[in-house]
């Protein structure tokens, strides 16, 4: 276990997860929202969470974490920070299976993702990018404390997004750190 608030627990990803990672990535919001990963089969998913989270977890000491209830361990979604070549900063990631959005799930598990980049990592700065027209994940971070920065592209090939910023001073500490 990596973090733990009131009502869930965020841990690392292992192989064993691949079902889960399966349907998340394949829901039609995760496609909208973040993008389609290619993952189709369990095979593709277990491949995802080796390349990524896993090589994440070895290279950087995080990544994305799955996102599960207390104390029934129910699966729900992954958030986590992420470092990509072409951000200067860490960036924090998010997604919920559809019917436990609306529930202040991605709020507690992404406050207590920033309490841990702040203390356990000492950032100084979170960044986080956005589709344009994913309006309920703008709100989540103007309530978390990100402040707007202009439009980014992460490829000469890829869409405009959202990019917003948080510094340390707007985090107050909500959870407690394992």
């Amino acid at each position: 276990m990596i973090l733990e608030t009131e009502r869930l627990r965020l841990r690392r990803l292992s192989v064993d997860d691949a079902e889960f990672i399966l349907r998340l990535l394949n829901e039609p919001s995760f496609i909208q929202n973040i993008g389609d990963r290619g993952v189709r089969t369990i095979d593709d998913a277990r491949a995802y969470i080796l390349k990524g989270p896993i090589a994440s977890y070895e290279k950087f000491g995080f990544g994305l974490w799955l996102v599960e209830t207390k104390p029934a361990g129910l699966p729900i979604g992954i958030c986590g920070l992420l470092k990509r070549d072409v951000l200067e900063d860490i960036d924090i990631g998010y997604a919920l299976l559809p019917e436990f959005c609306s529930q202040g799930y991605a709020f507690e598990s992404a406050s207590a993702v920033m309490s841990y980049a702040w203390e356990k990592l000492s950032a100084k700065r979170v960044l986080a990018v956005v589709n344009p027209n994913n309006q309920s994940s703008i709100r989540l971070l103007d309530k978390i404390g990100f402040q707007y920065e202009g439009m980014i592209r992460l490829a000469v090939d890829a869409p405009e997004i959202k990019l917003f910023a948080a510094e340390v001073q707007q985090q107050q500490s909500r959870t407690n750190i394992a």
